[in-house]
């Protein structure tokens, strides 16, 4: 069943742009809870680096998609969006509002567009295989394949991006579809909700949005972003792995592993640089969002919420 008349708000925008507070705003005057929509958030320790909201923020206003996993552990848009939908359930069930507020552009496409992902015990069967034969010959003859079957893919996935070279060659070895057919085939019953999407404005002057971050930086590296990508990567598991290789905690790894000419003011420079090419990454993908709605960055955060709850009401 789906349910058009139920508007849900989705506050986006580039990192270090002011969206959270707006979102807790608008939660403060609804009674509503937030569902994060971070890729990073996601992980249990990981707090400084990824922004996550104050302990008195949360237990101010209940926070759901935080903190759910393991660092290491897998995580997919597919979980994701299963689990966000289970909170909105929840949260609708208990007569609040459900406030969605995050930069991550998979899981919000998957949400507003209302991708659906089956099951496919044969692909699973086949990405084995190709990690089988990665290990033993290398990723060239794999992504050569892929090149063949489904070039558009090829394209857009670098050839160095083992998991998705692989996982894109093993959905079309099961299917016989390309990606891109795939993804049209999801999303033909649209989305479960009226997801309506909000975005803090910054792309016609993005130097304030670059010194916002910079300031973030640094404040970050205050408050011990040191310490915990030390614990990080004092974890047993993969460097490889997705929470290993996000900005703001990859760049540390020549200071923990003592290279020459490393320096913690190296570091911080890195993080800023980084994040900032991040912020202009996400700048381009809304850019191509139908029907966002732009937020005044202007606005405090408390006038921005009452323009978003002014909007869903409409």
């Amino acid at each position: 069943m789906k349910y058009p008349e139920i508007v849900i708000p989705v506050i986006t925008g580039p990192t270090a742009s002011g969206k959270s507070a707006s979102a807790l705003e608008l939660c403060g005057m609804t009674g509503g809870e937030l569902i994060s929509c971070d890729s990073m958030q996601i992980y249990k320790h990981l707090d400084v680096g990824t922004a996550k909201a104050t302990p008195d923020e949360q237990a101010r206003i209940p926070h759901h998609m935080i903190d759910i996993i393991n660092p290491g552990d897998d995580f997919n848009v597919s979980m994701y969006v299963e689990g966000c939908l289970n909170c909105i359930e929840d949260i609708i069930g208990r007569g609040k509002l459900p406030v969605i507020c995050g930069g991550t552009g998979q899981y919000i496409s998957a949400l507003k567009d209302g991708i659906s992902f089956e099951e496919d015990s044969d692909s699973d069967i086949i990405t084995e295989q190709l990690y089988e034969e990665y290990r033993k010959e290398g990723i060239e003859g794999i992504y050569r394949r892929l090149a063949e079957a489904d070039p558009e893919s090829a394209e857009k996935i670098h050839p160095n991006n083992t998991r998705r070279v692989i996982r894109a060659l093993a959905v079309y070895e099961a299917t016989g579809k390309t990606k891109t057919e795939r993804n049209q085939d999801s999303i033909k019953e649209g989305p479960l909700y009226n997801f309506r999407l909000f975005e803090v404005d910054y792309e016609d002057d993005r130097s304030i949005l670059y010194d916002r971050i910079n300031r973030r930086v640094d404040i970050m590296m205050d408050e011990g972003l040191e310490k915990e990508a030390r614990y990080l990567y004092s974890l047993p598991i993969d460097r490889k792995t997705t929470c290993c290789q996000a900005i703001g905690y990859k760049e540390f790894l020549p200071l923990i592993d003592n290279e020459p000419g490393s320096t913690i003011e190296r570091v911080a420079y890195e993080i800023k640089l980084n994040t900032r090419h991040f912020a202009k990454r996400q700048l381009t993908w809304f850019r191509y969002i139908d029907n966002i709605i732009k937020i005044d960055r202007n606005l405090n955060s408390k006038d921005q919420a009452s323009f978003i709850l002014d909007s869903i009401k409409k």
